[in-house]
């Protein structure tokens, strides 16, 4: 899966229609409805847009035949792998129809060229591991996050020592669970189910 680094544009012509698509980084709803309200062309012919957030996702064909743009838009987030992006098309309507199919491909691939030459970078699943370790450990836990650059969520002092809670990535949590038990001689405490 990947994600915009930046905003993305790309301006087509298509039989005389204009189809200007913007592709945007979204991570909740009031972003969406923000960036659809910045977007919107109120001289354009058609405003759609489709987004993807994880599990959750919409599109809006903004008075085109139903399922010619919005859905398009869709399957190219999905096609291209992208995630968290909102992606709207402002179409100029130049006096020529494109039927259906033609608007199905206007859409579809105008958003999917969009996303194909933005910046992107990969999106890397990770995990939260949470453990224990004695006052005496720290130092070889922060050790190991600098070393490993591990991202720290919280950091708590408690009577017994110190509670950690970093992002690691998913492929590297067995290493990292084994690196921990070795700097700290097996005294660390895992809070979580794997344990």
């Amino acid at each position: 899966m990947f994600e915009l680094s930046g905003e993305a544009k790309l301006e087509v012509e298509i039989k005389k229609s204009r189809f200007i698509a913007t592709c945007i980084r979204v991570v909740s709803l009031d972003e969406v409805q923000a960036a659809l309200a910045m977007l919107r062309c109120a001289d354009a012919t058609h405003n759609c847009w489709a987004y993807r957030m994880g599990e959750l996702y919409r599109f809006n064909d903004d008075g085109e035949p139903g399922g010619s743009a919005g859905r398009p838009m869709l399957a190219a987030i999905d096609g291209q792998q992208f995630d968290n992006v909102l992606a709207h098309v402002v179409r100029y309507f130049g006096g020529i129809k494109l039927g259906v199919g033609g608007l199905v491909r206007a859409y579809g691939n105008t958003v999917a060229e969009c996303l194909r030459t933005a910046d992107k970078s990969e999106i890397i699943p990770c995990e939260t591991l949470r453990f224990e370790v004695d006052f005496a450990d720290t130092y070889g836990v922060y050790g190991l996050m600098t070393e490993h650059k591990l991202v720290k969520l919280s950091e708590d002092y408690t009577a017994a020592g110190v509670l950690f809670a970093l992002s690691v990535q998913s492929d590297k949590v067995a290493q990292i669970r084994a690196l921990l038990n070795n700097i700290t001689r097996a005294r660390v405490r895992f809070l979580d189910l794997a344990g």
